[in-house]
């Protein structure tokens, strides 16, 4: 990799920091390229983003970004998923790397706070902003529906 392509990954990633809100760091040590792709695209459905670094290259992008408390996780091969919503990342990770071994979550970030390997677990566990709204939609037509099967009840009862 010469000068220019470090240069241009330096301010790729850099921009990549500074426009996700949440960071998840892994090792991907013996995964395989199907197993890559296959968890690049679970990562994908989900709306975030996965991307192997080179680690003194991600270490100098993460300098000046709410992200740089990471800088100690980037030790061996290391690759990070990033989304915009909190959950996402997490979530795809830690489900690819229950039917993977060789996948491991060594921590993350969400904004300037560091979470650890169990952190990141447990913010895996928490449902997405998708599944919460789906909830509480469901949540706000149930008494209308159950108001409508109850007139609808009546008024045939009453035609009886």
């Amino acid at each position: 990799m010469n000068r220019e392509d470090k240069a241009q990954l330096l301010s790729e990633l850099n921009e990549l920091f500074n426009s996700s809100e949440v960071i998840v760091v892994s090792h991907y040590k013996g995964l395989t390229v199907g197993q890559v792709t296959q968890l690049r695209d679970d990562i994908r459905k989900v709306g975030a983003g996965f991307k192997v670094t080179k680690n003194r290259i991600t270490r100098l992008a993460l300098k000046g970004t709410k992200f740089e408390n990471l800088a100690d996780l980037f030790v061996g091969p290391t690759a990070i998923a990033f989304a915009n919503e909190p959950v996402a990342a997490a979530k795809a990770c830690v489900e690819f790397s229950k039917t993977n071994e060789k996948l491991i979550v060594v921590g993350g970030s969400m904004g300037a706070a560091v979470l650890s390997a169990d952190e990141v677990k447990y913010l895996a566990s928490i449902p997405s902003l998708d599944e919460l709204r789906a909830k509480i939609i469901g949540l706000l037509q149930a008494p209308a529906s159950q108001l409508a099967r109850v007139t609808k009840a009546y008024s045939e009862k009453e035609a009886a």
